[in-house]
């Protein structure tokens, strides 16, 4: 690590207020107290090492889940100042672990940038948890305090010399607060890989103690980029069939604003574009995307122009056709950044706005300049996709000329609810006729909606827009949900202003080809209807596979071991029923199990990272065979069934 000047102490540390009622409105400091929010501890610890990198004074930081669920996330930054706080009068340590919105990133000559900029990060995860020890490597000594739901349990005690420096959290979340308490190995890894690529030269790992390989080593992770964002672009279409063979980067500053942007071209028919400020995952975007856009748009049409690529084309090129096929990830630091939107993750600085479309258009120019033969493909390649928009409308319209609302509008094969209330009505999206009738049996008509599906849909991943909308049961989909396609930002979106359910239920048989065509729908969704599961819509019901019935004890079960289990309570004479299809079981079975809001169990489908789910799904539904093979290999060890 470079030299810098030491400046860092408790004079540095700046409160705002106290830390009052995050025990007990946990949510409005962390999101949820689900899944989400037990995994937005960890990242709050890990942007304090991340701003440490971003400062300069570190490039390693560390990741283990421990074998009791609890985390420990160490780095080999300066270490939090232990000297005392004149204003607090308590270590400066005790008060960024204890005060809400205390912290360096509120002293500009600490901090330049700042993932963490609200301050509450650390406090919270202490708040929420119900051990917590602060073990920190500074002056050449190791300090360690502990805490338990916020308060400290010991003194700052000096436990001995270290020759290092660096700050180790480690912390286990209150299980009276969270509703689940175990943490995902592929949910932190994806969130440490997305790190390491927006941060060049920082060495990130994961270890999970919790699994253990043959040779009894914990599973182990390391994740590192040299080149930052051109591997992450590299990443996100590594199953995806490249149309330039190049990756556009850029890494420069305009008006003071630090901008990274790399960019490519693939074969397939979506756009696929990530930004982040500060390392803040930015899901509805704001200026900096918009800056891009504009900059990639302005300058792709200008080349193709003054070039007189489009003399020849009949239909006109929309903005949205410069960007079927791109992949491209923005990422900006911003000293102050002001969020907006519904999740607070959309930029609203406006000066970004024009410094990334500068930086863009210079670049683009450039690239597009001295690589006339790529320029030439990324320009037909635009032309093709305006020619599409063109068919796809056509389509479009056949679906929507008849008034989704009216009953001629609705497919005939559409058991549909009598309640009109979107929020308490349910679609079931059902594999087959048979299991179709049975569904419609089982329901309750009041609030359950039926729709059966003729075997496979068509494979989207694969297909061009006017292709979709030309597909009968994708058709039908549409009209049973009155979902119309084209919204004001993007004529591509699904529109939901009129979407008649608030669950939409895949519900497929408990085996190979089912799974396959809840993929195939969930693949859909994804590309197609990506706000359905953005607004957590989107579900998977979860038949059993057996009923175990021995006299009059019956059991319904969900995997092979819950299958032993009854029979080491009953005896070997049990009898185990094997459901090989949804047909299979009586309509009050299907209700009871899959159906019934007060006995079933369904899965909610979500987005915790969306160039993850870009990449996964590229790689289950694309051309290439060998990416998924390699994938089944690798995680066969790790699969597991819920029950």
């Amino acid at each position: 690590m470079a030299e810098k000047e030491e400046e860092y102490s408790a004079s540095n540390i700046q409160v705002l207020e106290g830390l009052e009622a995050v025990r007990k409105r946990p949510a409005m400091y962390i999101g949820d107290i689900s899944a989400k929010g037990l995994h937005h501890l960890v990242y709050e610890v890990v942007d304090n090492s991340i701003d440490e990198a971003l400062a300069g004074y570190a490039n390693h930081i560390d990741v283990t889940i421990n074998a009791d669920n609890s985390i420990t996330v160490v780095d080999n930054g300066r270490g939090i100042p232990v000297d005392m706080h004149e204003k607090e009068h308590k270590s400066a340590l005790e008060v960024v672990l204890t005060v809400l919105h205390a912290g360096g990133k509120f002293d500009k000559g600490s901090y330049k940038v700042s993932g963490g900029l609200h301050g509450v990060g650390v406090s919270c995860v202490n708040a929420l948890s119900t051990y917590l020890r602060a073990e920190v490597h500074r002056n050449g000594k190791a300090y360690v305090q502990e805490y338990s739901c916020g308060k400290p349990t010991t003194e700052l005690q000096i436990v001995g010399e270290s020759s290092h420096t660096g700050t180790s959290i480690t912390f286990k979340p209150d299980a009276s607060i969270f509703t689940v308490t175990e943490y995902d190995y592929a949910t932190l890894a994806n969130r440490l890989r997305d790190l390491a690529f927006l941060n060049a030269g920082i060495t990130l790992t994961l270890t999970d103690k919790r699994a253990l390989d043959e040779n009894g080593e914990p599973r182990h992770e390391e994740f590192y980029s040299a080149n930052g964002l051109s591997e992450f672009v590299e990443y996100i279409d590594s199953n995806k069939e490249s149309l330039i063979n190049d990756v556009i980067h850029l890494n420069t500053e305009r008006q003071g604003i630090p901008v990274e942007v790399a960019m490519t071209y693939n074969n397939t028919y979506n756009e696929n574009v990530y930004s982040f400020v500060n390392n803040i995952n930015t899901i509805e975007g704001g200026t900096h995307l918009t800056g891009f856009r504009r900059g990639l748009t302005s300058t792709l049409k200008k080349y193709a122009e003054d070039n007189k690529l489009l003399d020849k084309v009949k239909v006109d090129i929309a903005s949205d056709d410069f960007r079927e096929g791109l992949t491209a990830v923005v990422s900006v630091k911003v000293m102050e950044p002001q969020f907006e939107g519904q999740t607070k993750t959309k930029l609203g600085n406006n000066e970004v706005m024009g410094a990334v479309q500068t930086a863009v258009s210079e670049a683009l120019r450039n690239y597009l300049e001295e690589h006339p033969k790529q320029a030439k493909v990324i320009v037909e390649k635009v032309v093709v996709a305006a020619q599409a928009r063109h068919a796809a409308y056509n389509a479009r319209v056949k679906i929507q000329r008849k008034s989704p609302l009216s009953g001629g509008g609705l497919p005939g094969k559409l058991a549909d609810c009598s309640s009109r209330t979107a929020e308490d009505c349910e679609l079931f999206i059902v594999e087959g006729d048979s299991a179709g009738g049975t569904a419609k049996q089982g329901r309750d008509r009041t609030f359950q909606a039926i729709l059966p599906l003729r075997g496979k849909i068509l494979n989207v991943e694969k297909a061009m827009d006017h292709k979709i909308f030309d597909n009968e049961e994708i058709t039908n989909l549409f009209r049973a949900m009155r979902v119309t396609i084209g919204t004001e930002d993007d004529p591509k979106e699904a529109n939901l202003q009129k979407l008649a359910y608030h669950k939409i239920i895949i519900m497929t048989d408990a085996d190979v080809d089912g799974a396959h065509i809840a993929t195939l729908l969930m693949t859909f969704f994804f590309r197609r209807m990506r706000p359905v599961i953005e607004n957590g819509y989107l579900y998977l019901a979860t038949p059993p596979l057996y009923k175990c019935t021995r006299g009059k004890a019956e059991e319904y079960c969900w995997t092979d071991a819950q299958v032993q289990q009854f029979i080491a309570r009953y005896g070997e004479s049990t009898k185990v029923q094997r459901y090989k299809g949804l047909g299979e079981m009586s309509a009050q079975e299907l209700r009871d199990t899959t159906m019934d809001p007060e006995q079933r169990l369904l899965k909610q489908v979500r987005i915790s990272d969306a160039a993850e789910a870009d990449r996964i799904f590229s790689m289950l539904m694309g051309e290439d065979v060998g990416p998924r093979r390699d994938f089944i290999e690798s995680n066969a060890n790790y699969a597991t069934i819920d029950a």
